[in-house]
């Protein structure tokens, strides 16, 4: 019933690859709704797969913009039809797939603050893109770009240390030169290029939203240290870009109150606040609350490192981004391949597919594995750039057969940890004793 939650509450969104999720809170952080909008299923009318375009190369990625906008108004209404007391809601944020960019076409600031609230948002909105599909994170199209960035401001180390990462494929800076050399049409069309994460909050604003500085942080564009927009890497991306961008803000920054749309269509209050939106990696290590000198691992089909850092050293392997929950300090991500499906073929191997198994003869083992030491690396590693698997005895020499069953499986679990603790002390992360 409405009245039972008369209480303040606080609504977090998350804009992903595949869905669109919103959760409730109220002030003791008890979650009192939940709901999200399933791309492929709830919205087949725009025909994706897994959220996405694959195009015929198999590097392009991309997702249709409006699908997120009609997203974000189905989920409202199923919000409205459930009985959901928007009133209540004192402020919201949430979180984008990083990387991803949108494009808005000239004059689309007018549809966005005078959406009518007797129409879908997607209605007002259907015209105000010059990319109609959005380049997102699993694009690799952008080879080209990526050396053309790195040549221009003198090699990936010296791009690392002003952006905190080499140019990747991925990264917002490249996916915007490509455009610009494809379509230059449409990049001379765009008056402001939000990524997912502003995109969305442009959304509630019903005005441009700016790009934070942990977002901001994975698009080869921002220098980390000063916080601004690096000239050299605009430059070398596309003309103009600084004003198509705006300025960056802290993660963690209130953009204004909800647009007038959401108060007349829905029932919001006028004060309800924006809080800045963020990337999906950002927003964990938030949503962990980690604090300085903890560090999370994201044990998936890739193994994500997320660290705390107070003094980062950028490298070719790894990103170092803003801290979205303070912004004077950094975090690092490290994204490991071999992760969770390599386990399994040791798993499968070595323990008859069962992880009661595995964990036994994990125990059965000590640490440090008499000296037996294995890489594991099924697929090509990102982190480092490897393949095959490579044991080692504890005569330091190399083993070409398997070794015994549950040295195998301790050789697997401690080479993939000990790489991880590696490769985060490359970037800064100390240790404590």
């Amino acid at each position: 019933p409405a009245s039972a939650m008369a209480a303040p509450c606080y609504l977090g969104w998350d804009f992903s690859t595949q869905q669109l999720k919103v959760i409730a809170i109220d002030e003791q952080l008890r979650v009192i709704y939940e709901d999200n909008v399933h791309f492929d299923k709830d919205l087949p009318e725009f025909k994706t797969q897994g959220g996405v375009y694959i195009h015929g190369d198999r590097l392009t990625v991309t997702s249709p913009v409006l699908m997120w906008v009609k997203a974000l108004d189905m989920i409202l209404e199923k919000m409205k039809s459930s009985g959901f007391n928007f009133s209540q809601v004192r402020a919201l944020s949430g979180a984008g797939q990083q990387h991803g960019s949108v494009y808005w076409k000239k004059g689309s600031i007018q549809n966005l603050k005078n959406a009518s609230s007797k129409l879908p948002l997607h209605q007002s909105l259907k015209d105000c893109f010059s990319v109609s599909n959005s380049p997102i994170w699993m694009d690799s199209s952008t080879a080209s770009q990526c050396s053309a960035l790195e040549k221009a401001v003198g090699g990936a180390q010296h791009l690392a240390s002003i952006t905190g990462s080499r140019a990747y494929e991925r990264f917002t800076g490249n996916q915007i030169a490509k455009i610009y050399n494809q379509n230059p049409e449409a990049y001379r069309q765009t008056e402001r290029i939000s990524l997912v994460s502003s995109f969305a909050a442009s959304l509630f604003l019903g005005a441009y939203a700016p790009i934070d500085y942990s977002d901001g942080s994975g698009m080869n564009l921002l220098h980390i240290w000063e916080k601004v927009w690096s000239a050299p890497c605009l430059d070398a991306c596309a003309p103009g870009l600084e004003e198509k961008l705006g300025c960056p803000v802290p993660s963690h920054s209130v953009l204004g109150s909800i647009s007038p749309y959401y108060t007349q269509r829905y029932g919001f209050s006028p004060d309800c606040k924006i809080v800045a939106f963020t990337g999906d990696n950002p927003a964990s290590l938030a949503g962990m609350r980690l604090q300085e000198g903890d560090i999370a691992i994201s044990l998936g089909t890739s193994d994500t490192l997320f660290l705390w850092i107070q003094e980062p050293t950028p490298a070719l392997e790894g990103h170092i981004l803003c801290n979205p929950v303070d912004s004077q300090t950094y975090m690092a991500l490290l994204c490991f391949k071999n992760g969770s499906l390599m386990r399994e073929i040791i798993r499968d191997d070595c323990a008859s597919g069962s992880w009661d198994e595995f964990s036994k003869a994990l125990s059965s083992t000590v640490a440090g594995n008499n000296g037996n030491l294995g890489f594991y690396f099924d697929v090509m590693e990102i982190t480092p750039e490897a393949v095959g698997i490579h044991r080692f005895n504890r005569d330091n020499q190399k083993v070409v057969s398997d070794f015994p069953k549950e040295v195998e499986i301790r050789a697997l679990i401690e080479g993939q940890f000990m790489a991880k603790r590696i490769h985060a002390e490359k970037l800064g992360y100390k240790v404590s004793k």
